[in-house]
């Protein structure tokens, strides 16, 4: 859909919306999804050759009225509601960026908080604060309804950019965002500020001594790119894929569709995938920091926190940019400019290649380069930028990669030297003054793979070693398979057996005899370290296995629940599996969790160089042979070769 219309609708589902309750707060608008079935039926491209058959279109609106949740239905065809349901359960909805900046602004007004300032010896002026949510620690004793707040930590800038350098420890309020009143304040300790000195990571703010200066590096495609957008639709080589963009998780890739140039036809390998949860626990238990341990897209929304891409810098030159839209708290469209980037890439890594030497006088040699297309979108969530790829390759692969780079959470001390220490402080002494917490990032996808059909099943290849007497040899490995039948026998743990993960078609095969499929490369694997009955685990619990596998639900997207602030764990993946639900051969959706555990050292400060991780969606028996073989080499590869081959003649 072109961004003019999304805006339009946008403005026509705050109007329906208004009109019966004017103070309306939104908190959330987004697709509410047809059923599948309807959506399989749409025809993949942007151009409907008969509109009266598309499917309904309907957004769900979640919003705040009289401090109560509203879930709300409006159906675009009619303009009007449809369905209007007050949520009773645990949990709120997104913070806005609007209530966050007025809690924020109510801080810097409030006589006890500026003297707490003052009593520091710094100035009102170069403070800036932030809103963090508090979480859930067991039932309350006081049988109190619970109440939308969040906990309000500030900083100076003074001498530097770099605000989260310089944290002002000790002094926390408590804000009810409803009521936009302060209901708590305390300041409890006064801890050394850390110094602004080396922290600011402006380029125009450095001082020598310098790094080299590199040569310029070009990206250039003379002929244009061999990608095409269409409104929502991105086709490239063999694929074909939607990309639309969701306030909440960002970017969602759908109907991903390859084209199988053997068959002459184009086959569906991916419904929809995207982030459902990022959570972030940090280990500093201190009565200022316990309580952070964030859910960025339930809380905060990865889209919501999207920012512009630069060009040259965040994308290379050689890249098309793409806007979104956010809504407002006061339900009007927010334009988003260059969020998305697509572009190729192509930096001198193989495909494939072979060097043949055993044919006598004869040696064979050639080379494919690798060509992909990436789609790309940062969401800067406080003080981490998360930078998430897409990576589509002609082999039939999907890489899914997220970068973590930014500041970190850092706390002030009064300790100058590790020395010094003589008491748990939870992270690493980076410079004077500062403490980098430990924490973790764990991100959970949701992955709708409908491999050439809806009907997969979940297979687990383990690499058995076996011993044999009648051989030279005393061992060797075979591979023992077992399909998961219910969502127990899908759970991993990744390093605890199975060698292999596939999603498999077990009504279609290869020549061969073989199921079409496709396998679940991990990245690196990594298990939470937190007790399972501490609180932010039990609200965390999707995060136990690092593989999930359930049958298809659409209202079943949210790992974390739909309600994250402040939730208790009772509407998460592990919930929903806990049901124990029959997968074999049905509509089946992988949830996948990579993660990092982050014990900060001095090379992350002041600034944290990109730490990467993914994994990758790989054909395995897809294909009758490999797709790649029959790839055309680049014009300016054989315009290369041809002038080679003339001078090595000379």
């Amino acid at each position: 859909m072109e961004i003019r219309a999304i805006e339009d609708d946008v403005d026509r589902v705050r109007t329906i919306v208004t009109t019966s309750e004017p103070n309306t707060s939104f908190h959330y608008v987004g697709l509410d999804e047809p059923d599948k079935p309807t959506v399989l039926s749409w025809p993949t491209t942007s151009r409907n050759p008969n509109p009266s058959s598309s499917p309904p279109r309907r957004a769900l609106v979640i919003t705040r009225v009289n401090q109560t949740t509203h879930e709300i239905v409006v159906d675009l065809s009619k303009n009007a509601v449809v369905s209007d349901r007050v949520y009773g359960g645990h949990g709120f909805p997104l913070l806005t960026f609007d209530e966050q900046t007025a809690a924020d602004d109510l801080i810097l007004k409030y006589p006890p908080f500026a003297a707490a300032v003052a009593r520091r010896g710094l100035r009102i002026e170069e403070v800036a604060c932030g809103s963090f949510t508090v979480g859930w620690y067991g039932p309350r004793t006081t049988g109190d309804k619970t109440k939308r707040v969040v906990r309000v930590m500030c900083y100076t800038y003074q001498g530097t950019a770099n605000v989260y350098m310089r944290p002002i420890e000790g002094v926390t309020t408590t804000v009810d965002l409803d009521l936009m009143v302060i209901v708590g304040f305390r300041d409890r300790l006064v801890v050394p500020v850390p110094k602004a000195d080396g922290t600011d990571y402006r380029e125009s703010e450095q001082k020598p001594p310098f790094g080299p200066r590199l040569k310029g590096i070009a990206v250039v495609q003379p002929d244009g790119p061999n990608f095409a957008i269409d409104g929502n639709w991105i086709r490239w080589a063999t694929w074909n894929f939607h990309l639309s963009f969701d306030m909440r998780v960002g970017p969602i890739i759908s109907l991903a569709f390859i084209n199988d140039i053997e068959k002459h036809e184009s086959r569906r390998v991916l419904y929809k995938a995207f982030i459902s949860e990022l959570f972030v626990p940090y280990m500093d238990l201190t009565e200022e920091w316990y309580y952070r341990t964030f859910f960025d897209v339930g809380e905060y929304g990865v889209g919501l926190s999207a920012v512009s891409l630069e060009p040259l810098r965040d994308c290379p030159k050689n890249a098309a940019f793409m806007d979104a839209f956010v809504v407002g708290q006061d339900g009007r469209p927010v334009n988003m400019s260059n969020i998305f980037c697509v572009f190729e890439r192509s930096g001198g890594d193989i495909m494939w290649r072979h060097t043949e030497a055993l044919i006598p006088n004869r040696v064979t040699r050639e080379v494919r380069s690798e060509v992909s297309l990436v789609v790309r979108m940062v969401s800067a969530v406080g003080n981490y930028d998360y930078i998430i790829d897409w990576e589509f390759k002609q082999s039939g692969s999907i890489i899914a990669k997220v970068g973590l780079t930014g500041v970190l959470e850092v706390r002030g001390t009064k300790y100058t030297h590790k020395d010094q220490i003589r008491e748990e402080v939870y992270g690493t002494l980076l410079s004077e003054n500062t403490i980098g917490s430990n924490h973790d990032h764990f991100i959970t996808y949701h992955l709708d793979l409908d491999v050439d059909g809806i009907e997969n099943s979940f297979v687990k290849n383990k690499l058995q070693t076996t011993r044999v007497i009648d051989s030279p040899r005393k061992s060797y490995w075979k591979v023992v398979s077992e399909t998961a039948k219910t969502e127990s026998e899908a759970k991993i743990k990744l390093g605890s057996g199975a060698s292999e993960l596939l999603v498999v078609n077990p009504n279609k095969r290869t020549k061969m005899g073989n199921n079409v499929g496709y396998r679940l490369i991990p990245g690196s694997v990594v298990h939470p370290l937190l007790s399972d009955d501490d609180y932010p685990q039990i609200r965390g619990a999707f995060t136990k296995y690092n593989v999930w596998v359930t049958p298809y639900n659409k209202s079943e997207k949210w790992a974390g629940d739909l309600y994250v602030d402040q939730s208790q764990g009772d509407d998460t993946l592990a919930f929903w599996s806990s049901r124990n639900r029959n997968i074999e051969n049905k509509d089946i959706v992988v949830w996948y969790t990579l993660g990092f555990h982050h014990a900060p050292c001095q090379e992350d400060f002041p600034l944290m160089p990109t730490l990467s991780g993914g994994f990758e969606l790989r054909p395995t028996n897809f294909f009758e042979r490999n797709p790649v073989l029959k790839l055309y080499t680049s014009e300016e590869v054989l315009k290369n070769k041809c002038e080679n081959l003339k001078n090595s003649s000379i």
